[in-house]
């Protein structure tokens, strides 16, 4: 059965207006008749069951990041923006990038075998949490919608930006590891407290995000026999406690070339990866791993800063991409922001229908 795709804004159809992915745009994103709610077809895509069609983040979730009451992260556009993450460490937004950097001289502790004095830990317990839950749960919260909330950095991460940067940090992972072991292990407990209190105040949280980055773009920052010694337990232990409290669906986000980490992934649990396109081979994975676990992708062979792409490039390269990945499930669509609206809403339109009916094929065997 072939699905019709509808014309920006034709009249009737009704649609919503949000912000696009690290832009300062806003899209009007078609309202889908879906056949089924999100929800219910987004945990079949994860369980890597054939979905009815191949999810899109931003049709589909209600997305949100916990940030602590010292914090200040911004919504991030077009502008350099400086502001201060949950531990204390100052960042700047850069557009250029589509990313953040440490602050030039931002270093919180210069002796990771001092961390318990040196590193002041989020004090969750005290946060404000129940008016900002009340006004999203009470005002925003659409229950047919994929709740996803990220949980924020991962142990590597913050020992990276605590000491400054990777140069002191990776001296101190290969020095001082006692230490350093001891720091993930408190971090974890830290951050179990914060996802117990995300639990409680949004119960219906399908989807937990954890951004934890193990490589650049030409390898791991470590080895596999470490990776086991010093990342894996604490790792699985916050996974373990995540998807002992519910039906809960958890990606884990990694930067860089960390394909030999993918079995390590699988083993602890992680349902969705969000990994690095440009240095790893996905394809490849896909088809090695798919069975054990899903992606997060955006469209294939498209860039953020690749604003000059014709729109029929843009749709090709979306059904392109459910193609390599939706096989059996365990994908969904996270799209960079195109020019317009109009590109965008073609793009949601397009991907729906066509894996729809790739789905449709897939089924009927």
């Amino acid at each position: 059965m072939r699905y019709s795709r509808i014309p920006f804004k034709a009249e009737g159809v009704p649609y919503e207006t949000k912000r696009g992915p690290f832009s300062a745009l806003d899209y009007d994103i078609p309202l889908i008749d879906y056949p089924i709610t999100p929800v219910e077809n987004f945990k079949l895509s994860w369980k890597r069951k054939t979905p009815v069609w191949a999810p899109m983040s931003i049709t589909d979730f209600d997305s949100l990041r916990i940030i602590g009451r010292n914090a200040t992260y911004p919504v991030f556009g077009e502008e350099r923006v400086e502001y201060t993450d949950d531990w204390g460490c100052q960042w700047v937004y850069v557009p250029e990038a589509g990313g953040s950097m440490l602050k030039p001289g931002t270093q919180l502790l210069d002796d990771i075998t001092n961390w318990e004095k040196g590193v002041k830990f989020p004090d969750w317990k005290n946060n404000d949490w129940k008016a900002p839950a009340e006004a999203f749960m009470n005002n925003r919260r659409n229950p047919d919608k994929v709740l996803s909330i990220n949980i924020g950095a991962g142990c590597t991460q913050v020992l990276v930006s605590v000491m400054g940067g990777y140069e002191d940090a990776m001296v101190a992972m290969a020095l001082e590891q006692e230490a350093v072991k001891e720091f993930f292990e408190a971090f974890i407990d830290n951050l179990i407290e914060r996802y117990d209190w995300i639990k409680k105040y949004y119960p219906t949280v399908n989807v937990i995000g954890y951004n934890d980055d193990w490589g650049n773009e030409r390898s791991t920052f470590f080895s596999e026999s470490y990776f086991e010694a010093m990342v894996y337990e604490p790792t699985k232990r916050l996974i373990d406690h995540v998807k002992a409290s519910g039906d809960i669906c958890f990606e884990l986000h990694s930067c860089g070339k960390i394909e030999r980490f993918v079995p390590y992934m699988i083993d602890l649990g992680a349902d969705i990866l969000q990994i690095q396109r440009r240095a790893n081979d996905m394809p490849a994975l896909k088809e090695k791993y798919g069975d054990k676990i899903g992606f997060c992708c955006h469209i294939e062979g498209v860039e953020p800063e690749d604003a000059g792409i014709p729109k029929e490039v843009r749709l090709e390269k979306a059904r392109r991409t459910i193609d390599l990945y939706g096989r059996r499930g365990g994908l969904y669509l996270l799209f960079d922001s195109p020019p317009d609206s109009e590109t965008m809403w073609d793009i949601c339109y397009e991907s729906y229908c066509y894996s729809r009916e790739k789905y449709d094929k897939e089924r009927d065997g």
